[in-house]
């Protein structure tokens, strides 16, 4: 016996997708952390190229913060904790924080 549907689905949906909600991750500036540890951070972490990672080791250098990216809460959350394991790991007081776009 198959089952009787008394009901069709629209095809029609009237729900609107959202797009998810955008982060910052900005890399913060100390005065241990050596300029090569944090070139090495951007480049293996947020897959910076060698120019790029060189442009924000200065501006967080200089600046005292530089804009590593922009990413979804889960991404940049996730991306946070690994500099943070690796800069412990090397004994660095590396920070970097997250904020809403």
């Amino acid at each position: 016996m198959e089952p009787r549907v008394k009901e069709r689905p629209s095809s029609k949906t009237n729900e609107k997708l959202k797009e998810p909600q955008q982060f910052r991750v900005i890399l913060l500036n100390d005065q241990f952390t050596t300029m090569e540890f944090v070139v090495e951070i951007l480049i293996i972490i947020f897959h910076k190229n060698d120019a790029d990672a060189n442009r924000i080791m200065l501006d967080v250098h200089k600046k005292g913060q530089g804009v590593v990216g922009v990413y979804t809460w889960d991404i940049a959350a996730t991306k946070v904790e690994q500099v943070h394991a690796a800069a412990s790991a090397n004994e660095f007081p590396l920070r970097c924080v997250i904020e809403p776009v």
